[in-house]
């Protein structure tokens, strides 16, 4: 099998011009978003609706959300509180996307040329780092790429 080529991508700290042209030249067909709450955002072209008219009208893209990829309100809330740190955090959403078995969701036809949204500006203390890891794990075919 060809390699799956599968993406992540923060909107916090991007412009709406920035994160649409980016997607678009990276040749991304469906966004996946990981957020648990996915219309209250502070960037308004992330919000579900508005993202959706976006992504169809200036890349060409699907939109899925997935909200199983997300960590759960207690584990981000402990997080945010710093109750449990960075690496506490990567434990306990690591058992609960296994038990979730998350890899189940998409076939690999589904997540090639996909990214995977979040917030977070930069993948390395996000979850959507750990979800595209996981899935890579699960399938050595994936090479991810952060946008």
């Amino acid at each position: 099998m060809t390699n799956i080529k599968l993406y992540t991508i923060g909107f916090t700290k991007k412009s709406a011009k920035v994160f649409f042209t980016t997607l678009r030249n990276a040749g991304i067909t469906k966004l996946i978003d990981i957020r648990l709450n996915n219309v209250s955002q502070l960037s308004g072209f992330a919000k579900r609706d508005d993202l959706i008219f976006f992504l169809t009208e200036l890349c060409d893209c699907k939109y899925k959300h997935i909200p199983d990829w997300a960590p759960t309100k207690d584990i981000l809330d402990s997080y945010k509180k710093k109750q449990i740190n960075w690496n506490e955090y990567v434990l306990h959403f690591a058992k609960l996307i296994n038990e979730r078995k998350i890899e189940k969701k998409l076939n690999a036809e589904e997540l090639n040329n996909a990214c995977l949204l979040c917030s977070e500006p930069t993948p390395e203390q996000c979850h959507r780092r750990l979800v595209g890891e996981y899935l890579k794990e699960k399938n050595k075919n994936i090479e991810l790429n952060h946008l």
